[in-house]
């Protein structure tokens, strides 16, 4: 095996031994990406240079018999919407073509000050708009299993790029799904914590309400790993939840016995296709198996769930990309006429069709004479499901849906209708509205080779019981799958 195959938990322990070191291990994976990137296009900025002499550091510290984070020379690759001081940061938009910020994210001086090796600047839809990486300015992501489907999105290019193993782990950043979908059509482990728990300063903002950055890998032991350095209580983060986060990635043991598995009859229904759904009752008959109980639930208010995210999300969207006016950073139009010239020409030539359609809505629902109609009735429903899922986890301590509703889908099948794209989102936006944990893992292949994921949702703050679960069916089922071997006329 090639280095960059390992998982993070067994590199972990390869680096601790001296098997190997961190300079061949970073140079292993900046090989993968000159052979696979170009087919792929995951990458927006590369990092070459300063993540090897970095991974020098961390050689001579562990020479030195420094004590080290098990995260410590481990190449991870960031979504192009986290900060990263001197790396060019675009949001996969023409607006930040050219933006390279002063300062780290939160989550980025954690992964510095644990050692963990920053790879660069991985694709996403536009601004974190969309389920396919298809809206972004500069190139699509292509799905490692099947290069004519898409990665989903947005953290497309966080997905297809642990799964082609060109980067160990990744971050992403998940509004309504957007690192549990691509990591289900991309056949990975993506987890979206509880809100509150990662803190988001340095996250350019989407819809604030909802946003959640969290870990890509291709073990549920990689995630919780990334995960244990991320989280925790930041003081530039508002919204940062105050509380002590004990440690996961140590404590999983796939024990499932006495679990209590709630199934949700909305999330099996219409739309969903019957090959996904067969493959999640099978994962569930296996932890079944295992020594957990499974009984029925019901989440009333899912049917209005996804109109009332898109409500949320593009109002939210208004306001928070109102900054992007040509005045103080990122693109300004050419010889303005005059200020109202330069705003209008700036932001129609800066954001792509997707934003500005999001924007517009947005703004719409915010209008005066249309905020009562759809606003406060989105939110008013926002205030419902939240109770539904407590509701439940008074009787399940889990809950188990499909991730996305059908498996990858080709370039161009859902860009003219926007309405079958936000379909994509339809098993994954109420997590986002209640604020809860949840991990999407493989749970199964179509016939063609595409991945299915299966989602486990968990109460607030119960990262440990959702992670367990997946680990348990990830012996049982087996974990990640080469795309070569799933899918060999893929030539990676």
């Amino acid at each position: 095996m090639e280095l960059y195959e390992y998982k993070a938990y067994e590199l972990s322990d390869m680096l601790k031994s001296g098997e190997i070191s961190s300079v061949e291990l970073t140079q292993s994976v900046f090989d993968r990406i000159e052979k696979t990137d170009p087919t792929i296009g995951a990458y927006l900025t590369l990092n070459r240079e300063s993540a090897l002499f970095d991974a020098e550091k961390i050689d001579l510290k562990r020479a030195s018999g420094d004590e080290l984070s098990p995260l410590a020379g481990i190449p991870i690759g960031i979504k192009d919407n986290i900060s990263t001081a001197g790396i060019r940061t675009t949001c996969a938009s023409r607006m930040l073509e050219n933006y390279t910020p002063v300062f780290d994210a939160t989550v980025i001086t954690k992964l510095k000050n644990a050692g963990a090796i920053i790879t660069g600047k991985l694709n996403m839809d536009e601004f974190a708009m969309g389920s396919s990486t298809e809206t972004s300015y500069f190139q699509p992501t292509k799905n490692p299993f099947d290069t004519s489907c898409v990665p989903g999105g947005s953290s497309g290019g966080s997905a297809a790029a642990v799964a082609s193993m060109e980067a160990v782990m990744a971050l992403g950043s998940d509004t309504g799904g957007s690192i549990r979908q691509p990591s289900s059509l991309c056949g990975v482990v993506g987890l979206k914590p509880t809100y509150g728990s990662v803190s988001r300063y340095g996250l350019v903002a989407f819809a604030s309400s909802l946003d959640q950055i969290g870990p890509i890998a291709r073990s549920v032991k990689d995630a919780a790993m990334l995960q244990d350095v991320i989280c925790g209580h930041d003081s530039m983060d508002a919204t940062s939840a105050r509380r002590d986060y004990a440690p996961i990635s140590g404590k999983l043991n796939g024990d499932v016995r006495g679990l209590r598995i709630g199934i949700p009859k909305e999330y099996f229904g219409d739309g969903i296709k019957p090959e996904v759904k067969d493959a999640v009752m099978k994962s569930v008959k296996a932890l079944e198996r295992m020594g957990a109980t499974v009984k029925e639930a019901s989440l009333p208010s899912t049917e209005y769930a996804l109109s009332a995210y898109y409500i949320i999300a593009c109002a939210e969207a208004s306001s928070n990309l109102a900054r992007f006016d040509g005045v103080k950073y990122g693109y300004r139009c050419e010889n303005p006429e005059n200020l109202m010239d330069m705003y209008e020409r700036t932001r129609s030539e800066g954001f792509g069709r997707e934003v500005k359609r999001r924007i517009i809505l947005g703004t719409f629902v915010l209008s005066s004479g249309y905020y009562d109609a759809y606003y406060k009735k989105a939110k008013l429903l926002q205030k419902r499901i939240r109770p539904e899922f407590d509701a439940a986890f008074n009787d399940v301590d889990v809950i188990i849906t499909p991730t996305s509703p059908f498996e990858a889908f080709k370039f161009g099948d859902k860009m003219d209708d926007p309405l079958a794209m936000y379909s994509a989102d339809i098993c994954t936006v109420t997590v986002n509205i209640a604020g809860l944990p949840a991990v999407s893992i493989p749970c199964g292949y179509s016939e063609t080779g595409l991945p299915y994921g299966m989602q486990i949702i968990g109460r607030s703050f119960d990262e440990r019981t959702i992670l367990n679960t997946a680990y348990a069916h990830e012996l049982d089922f087996g974990g990640f799958r080469s795309p070569v071997v799933s899918c060999g006329e893929v030539e990676l």
